[in-house]
């Protein structure tokens, strides 16, 4: 086991599949000698050459649109948005045309390629370049969505998305770079749809996501020491595909769910899950399903202000000690 940062495991992942697969090809702004604005591509130029990993214009349709042209005749392509954000400014590339094309060809050809970016807060960068948009994603017929919360899981996931024959959608998050954690010698290959029980509890299940997973199993280690209640920290890992029997079977054990939600309030991927988990269980329930997550605003910049709008461990306790009767 090598101890990696986040951002370095990003430069990991893919330097396994450059190397496995001399299909595999990197693009986007800054990728190539500046190795990524994020630092999270560090050494790829060097190792792989210009002619696989390439800086683009600052134009997220180009893009994407070349990954889409690269995918459908031969290549395996990792596309790079800088911030996820912009995903607003080719999502038509990605909704209509990269999610749709092996649907409307019939099965004719597959995109497999990858769209990589850096999501959610934390860097103090205001309400243009914080938002979490996975749920954005996740409501797209035709898209894989993960958000990996450690080094290890960046590095599986990263690999399992480029090996993957459909377009992923790899939300990697701004606030986890610098955080470091063991990562497995050798080729790493996880699996899309698989969820991960973090940390098993009698009283409650927590579902979280990316950067609000360590805050989740921060907020179960108070809950135990200071208010005697018992927690189960789910990590969703992959939203598309959605590993309903992991999280189904956890909140079974323990009969009260909560979701701790980075993105805003209305539509997000907690709604998803709490519907689902009233249709298939509502009868092992012993309370209403509870949701955490940023309010319906646009993200501030202020630093205050910011860590006030989304879920902390302060607010998780309080609202499980309140709620889990």
């Amino acid at each position: 086991m090598a101890e990696l940062s986040y951002r370095e495991a990003v430069a990991a992942g893919i330097a396994q599949e450059m190397e496995r697969d001399e299909r595999v090809v990197l693009l986007g702004e800054d990728v190539a000698g500046a190795g990524g604005v994020f630092k999270t591509t560090v050494g790829l130029l060097e190792r792989f050459g210009p002619r696989r990993v390439r800086d683009t214009p600052i134009s997220e349709q180009a893009i994407v649109g070349a990954a889409m042209g690269a995918a459908m005749t031969g290549l395996i392509p990792i596309a790079e948005i800088m911030f996820s954000d912009f995903f607003a400014v080719c999502w038509d590339m990605i909704a209509n045309e990269i999610a749709k094309a092996r649907y409307m060809c019939a099965g004719q050809f597959s995109l497999p390629l990858v769209i990589r970016t850096a999501n959610g807060s934390g860097a103090r960068f205001g309400a243009q370049h914080s938002q979490s948009v996975e749920n954005w994603a996740m409501a797209v017929p035709g898209l894989k969505v993960v958000a990996p919360s450690t080094p290890a899981d960046v590095k599986g996931l990263m690999a399992a998305a480029v090996r993957d024959p459909d377009p992923v959608i790899v939300f990697e998050h701004k606030g986890l770079f610098a955080t470091k954690g063991e990562v497995p010698d050798g080729e790493h290959v996880d699996r899309l749809g698989t969820a991960r029980v973090v940390r098993r509890g009698d009283d409650i299940t927590v579902v979280a996501l990316a950067q609000m997973v360590p805050r989740a199993v921060e907020a179960a280690e108070r809950l135990a020491r200071d208010h005697g209640i018992s927690a189960t920290v789910v990590d969703v890992r992959s939203l598309v595909p959605l590993d309903t029997q992991t999280i189904l079977a956890e909140v079974v054990k323990t009969g009260r769910l909560y979701t701790v939600e980075e993105n805003p309030r209305l539509c997000g991927w907690g709604a998803e899950i709490a519907s689902i988990v009233a249709e298939e269980c509502f009868y092992d329930l012993d309370g209403p399903i509870i949701r955490i997550t940023t309010p319906h605003v646009p993200l501030p910049a202020a630093d205050a202000l910011e860590d006030h709008a989304v879920p902390s461990v302060e607010r998780i306790v309080e609202t499980v000690r309140r709620t889990a009767g």
